[in-house]
Formats: structure tokens, sequence, C-alpha cells
């Protein structure tokens, strides 16, 4: 595929040492292809490399579509604000009214302690606490490892443990409902399922599918037209190969495949927290529409304001020391309504006033809004739990983004 190099305010050599670079990644093996793009003062630099899988002919394209996982959140955290902007939710109201699998929680005395030693819950949960992933609920395998909630959440099939759960929204909220918080609610941000919750929430609010709803009030508005929970038969043969890493190993394998995989057939449960597949470009439109404010080509999707909110972090030092994530995550990050933010600035790249967020299958998407730069990486490979840190791909791709600005 032939490179553009004509960006505005990004040095042309630069950029093709952004391209070298992500050469030597896939001469690796661990990914058969990726597709970069980076997007500064209204001109873009787009670059497909390699194939859509191990052993294929088909090469890696510029609209091949990806499993973006965890960048579904911040597309769940727009279309909630969306409702909260129209006044069908309120941010401090109590969510029992639409989700009463919710209401009157016990707490875990500790987030390590036998599923019946509990409290009663000082307060209800909040659509603020969904958004800021403080409700009580999320991947626990961070603060307490092999504890019996994370076991129920095992034998549950709840997420993390499953990607995506496999049965309806309903089945969703009843096993959750079973079991305790893991925190009093507002006091620990967990990762994950809060956005699995919001997901529900905004069915049920609006009478649609998660996935309608956003078709309708999103994608269709921004033109996104790639994206959803499910790919079309008409667009398999753009749906690249997912990987993982064997534990242990280390060895690869596949994950999930276009044709009879997890995203060929409308799945039971829409994941609000990863379940979107998409492409660079309208993971491109979708971040033009933040940077813009809320407003993309005459269409807007949220205030001005709304924008200001979410993209600013929520959460205090002391619940970041509270929150354990990957090793010195909290260094760089902060979290704002559903989106990730950067809070302090630590390497070659993006500083503060940043935000987006990366999904498991090796994709990132951010957004600098000082420097009017958007970056985004598309490859699948889900690698192991045990690496606990963000691959190297991607932390050189943002290096090569940053180091090719010219100004």
């Amino acid at each position: 595929m032939k490179t553009t190099l004509d960006t505005g305010g990004l040095s042309s050599s630069r950029l093709q040492r952004l391209r070298e670079v992500m050469r030597r990644h896939l001469d690796t093996r661990r990914v058969p292809g990726l597709v970069t793009l980076v997007a500064r003062r209204g001109r873009e630099h787009a670059d497909a490399i390699g194939t859509l899988a191990f052993g294929a002919a088909a090469p890696m394209q510029r609209d091949s579509i990806f499993r973006i996982a965890s960048m579904t959140k911040p597309i769940t955290a727009v279309a909630t604000m969306i409702l909260v902007e129209e006044c069908k939710l309120r941010l401090d109201d109590a969510v029992d009214a639409w989700l009463p699998e919710l209401a009157n929680r016990k707490v875990l005395r500790t987030p390590a302690s036998a599923l019946d030693d509990t409290v009663a819950a000082r307060r209800a949960i909040t659509v603020r606490d969904l958004l800021t992933f403080r409700s009580g609920y999320g991947e626990v395998a961070f603060v307490a490892g092999m504890c019996p909630m994370q076991k129920a959440v095992a034998e549950a099939h709840l997420p993390l443990t499953d990607w995506i759960f496999k049965d309806s929204p309903d089945e969703f909220m009843r096993r959750l409902g079973t079991l305790p918080l893991v925190d009093q609610p507002g006091e620990r941000w967990l990762y994950h399922m809060s956005g699995e919750i919001l997901g529900v929430l905004i069915a049920r609010v609006t009478g649609k599918s998660l996935g309608a709803f956003m078709r309708d009030r999103i994608f269709e508005p921004l033109g996104m037209k790639d994206t959803a929970f499910v790919v079309p038969e008409a667009k398999l043969d753009r749906l690249a190969t997912c990987y993982c890493a064997v534990p242990v190993t280390g060895e690869r394998a596949i994950l999930d495949e276009p044709r009879g995989g997890m995203f060929s057939t409308p799945p039971a449960f829409e994941s609000g927290a990863g379940g979107l597949v998409s492409t660079a470009d309208d993971m491109l439109a979708f971040a033009r529409m933040l940077l813009g404010k809320g407003a993309l080509r005459g269409e807007r999707i949220l205030s001005r304001p709304t924008i200001d909110l979410m993209t600013a972090d929520q959460l205090s030092a002391q619940q970041k020391a509270a929150s354990p994530f990957f090793p010195r995550f909290w260094d760089t990050f902060g979290w704002g309504l559903g989106i990730g933010v950067v809070a302090h600035k630590m390497y070659v790249g993006r500083g503060p006033g940043c935000f987006g967020w990366d999904g498991a299958c090796t994709t990132s998407w951010w957004i600098d809004p000082e420097q009017d730069l958007i970056g985004i990486f598309m490859s699948q490979h889900m690698p192991s739990w045990m690496e606990m840190k963000v691959p190297d791909v991607i932390g050189d791709f943002w290096t090569c983004v940053y180091q090719a600005i010219d100004d």
C-alpha cells in the first residue's frame, strides 16, 4: 500500500520511521498485519502493512475490520451522556428504577472476604458511579487475586472470565445481582464491569437494543458504517483473524476467526464494555467528533460542556491509591466519564489533556487536543494477562507518532 506522507505539521521522514518500526514488529511474527492512522490539522497519514492472518494472502487494508474490545467503553459512555443530556438519566440518580437487580446491595467486608461476609451498602449505585467505574463491581483480580468473589464471577461466566457474556442482558443482570459488591459505591475504581452494566442500562432506558441505539444516535450520524456488534456476511473477508498468547508458554494461537467466530452472528449480549468491531476510519470519525467538542460535519452528538466533563479526571489521589491496575498506570493516567485521560506526562508522547483508550486485542485510540492530533493503532493479538503491560508495539507507535511532530 502506498503511504501518504503529506500531512500537516508532521515530518515526512519521521513518519517513514513509524512504518519502519511497525515493520520490525511484524518481523517478530507476533501479529501478521496492522493499520496505523495519524490525523493532524485536518490531514491524515494512514498505513496498512502485512496480512489479515498468518499464512494468508489477503493484505491488511485501511478498511480492515478489528475487534476493538475495550475501545467500546468510550462509545458506550457517549451513548450514556446522550441520555443524560436528554434528562432521561441524571448523573447522581440511583439506577435502581432501571436496574432493580442492583437495589439494596450488600458489600464484601474486604475484597478477599467470603461472599457471605458482608455489610450493607451505604447508598445506591448511581449513573456517575458506573461511568467512573466506581460502582463496586469490576475486575477484582487486580485487588485480591484468587479470592472468593473472583471464583464466583468465573463460575457465573461473567466478564472478564468470558470475554463476551453468552446469555441475554437480563440473565447477565440476574447473575450479577446474586453477587455482593466488592467495595462501597463511589469508593474504588474497578475495571470493566461498570461498562457492561451501562450497556444494559441504555437498552432499558431507550427500549432499544444497545446496538440499535448506538447506530441511530452515533454511528449513522458520524458515518461509522463498519462499527457494530456483528460483522455481516458481506464484510467477513475484511475482518482480521485475532490471535492470543498461550499462558506460560507465550506461544501464539488463534483466539477468534472471521468465519464461524464470535462476531459472525448477532450476539445474545451486546457488550458495552468490549463487544464492538470497527475500522481505523470509523474510530477517526468518532475521535473527530470528540475533538470537535461533540460535533462533526454539522452533526452534534453531545455539547461542549459535556465533552469537557467527560474528559476531565474524575478520580482523587486516594481513589487511585486504592485501585490497583497495571504497574505504574496511575503515574500517568486518570479516568473521566467512561474514558481514559492523561494526568501526567511520563514518556515521549501523550501528555495532560489527552484522552482515549486501548483495547485488549492490541488496539489503541487517543486524542491530543493541544496538538490537534489523533492517533489510531489497529492489530489483533490478545496478550496473556500474565504480561501485565501495554504491548511494546503500542508504546512504539505512540513514540513514533510524537517524534514525527515537526513544529
